[in-house]
């Protein structure tokens, strides 16, 4: 079964969608007016942009051109994760893109090495989309946990003090605004394995089945980007919420604070 393709006609007729919500803000005096432009109009230059630049690199078939489009994707993931927990926490955005990059690194070479099996472990019809979905779900639980994390230690301080008065040091004084923050970063993905396939049909099984493969093999595939999600986030919490904790910390383990 041959996938339809979508020409420039279809997309003109799509943005009468962006245009059906902006004419609701307006009837209902929402004012995200040029909020939902702003966005529909970014997000078809990226994803345009985006396509012109894989369809040259599936051309070319490097395995350098594909390693660097990725590590693009992890910096600009990173960026976007740090200036949503603070820009004012020092070498954070170090610490965000370590986790980035060893999560999705780690989580994604299992996959090809032991799992898909292709034939080149740089093949950038696997690679680059499995590293693109693992970044786009885990950068959103990161920037819950370190951002959940860095509120409740600023905003705790007195009793943070005490602990340390009585003892504590300093990872035993912020242990449960830890455990709390990454359960926060952990909730979507864990919600979206809970009712995955009864109330939605994620990205790689509904593109697949588009594409015209098997359901099965589509669901196959989407229960392996479920299982790498969950660790890759896992995996990133843990980094980033060490990270912020040892901010507000100092080698004597004394609380400091901006």
């Amino acid at each position: 079964m041959e996938i339809i393709e979508l020409d420039f006609i279809d997309l003109l007729w799509a943005w009468g969608l962006i245009l059906m919500a902006i004419s609701l803000s307006i009837w209902q005096k929402l004012g995200f007016e040029g909020q939902f432009l702003l966005a529909a109009g970014r997000s078809l230059l990226q994803l345009m942009f985006l396509g012109y630049i894989l369809e040259f690199i599936f051309v070319i078939d490097n395995p350098v051109a594909v390693v660097a489009i990725i590590l693009i994707m992890i910096t600009i993931a990173a960026i976007v994760a740090r200036n949503r927990i603070s820009k004012k926490i020092p070498r954070l955005l170090q610490t965000v893109w370590l986790g980035l990059f060893f999560s999705s690194s780690f989580v994604v070479a299992y996959s090809i090495v032991f799992i898909i099996q292709p034939e080149r472990w740089y093949n950038p019809q696997y690679l680059i989309p499995l590293v693109g979905m693992i970044l786009g779900n885990t950068l959103n639980g990161a920037s819950l946990a370190g951002e959940r994390l860095a509120n409740m230690i600023k905003n705790n301080r007195l009793e943070i003090e005490t602990h340390l008065c009585l003892g504590a040091t300093g990872r035993n004084a912020i242990a449960s605004y830890r455990l709390d923050a990454i359960k926060v970063g952990l909730i979507p993905i864990i919600n979206s394995m809970m009712v995955v396939g009864m109330v939605s049909l994620p990205g790689m099984f509904t593109g697949q089945v588009l594409a015209g493969n098997s359901p099965l093999s589509a669901a196959s595939y989407q229960i392996l980007i479920l299982f790498m999600i969950a660790l890759a986030n896992l995996i990133t919490i843990l980094i980033i919420t060490e990270g912020v904790y040892r901010h507000f910390f100092n080698a004597r383990q004394q609380f400091v604070i901006d």
